[in-house]
């Protein structure tokens, strides 16, 4: 196979969970080859580098292998190489471990931290998480 349809390509490699939402991106402008913006029916050479937006990151990734059916996450990262910028991927490990990382845990039995508790936390955190950024001399 020399040539598979972007969206079924980009469904295929897991870059998106869908078929649906890898088309859907295509139509929204959000997947583009050599700058310009593509079509769910656009098909895709080995070779070709492949930029997605996706949650407001810039990700690239070059076409390795060709593939039409989904298949599990050790054997689709043989199908692409990553060419995402190491600042953009600092920026999405910066903002997934910044708002969307685990929930924090607290010891079994100690039940809902009290008002001074929660506001040590706070305290804490804001040290930890804001002083590095903002000086307050």
């Amino acid at each position: 196979m020399d040539k598979v349809r972007i969206d079924k390509w980009l469904w295929s490699v897991r870059i998106f969970k869908s078929r649906t939402v890898a088309t859907d991106a295509c139509k929204g402008g959000k997947v583009k080859i050599k700058g310009e913006s593509v079509k769910p029916s656009y098909l895709l050479q080995k070779g070709e580098v492949v930029t997605v937006r996706k949650e407001g990151f810039d990700f690239q990734f070059k076409a390795i292998e060709l593939i039409q059916k989904r298949v599990g996450a050790a054997i689709a990262v043989n199908c692409y190489e990553d060419l995402t910028p190491i600042e953009e991927k600092n920026k999405y490990v910066e903002w997934f471990i910044g708002g969307k990382g685990p929930a924090e845990q607290r010891e079994r039995g100690a039940g809902r931290p009290t008002k001074k508790e929660r506001r040590e936390i706070d305290h804490f955190k804001g040290e930890f998480f804001y002083d590095d950024f903002f000086d307050e001399d």
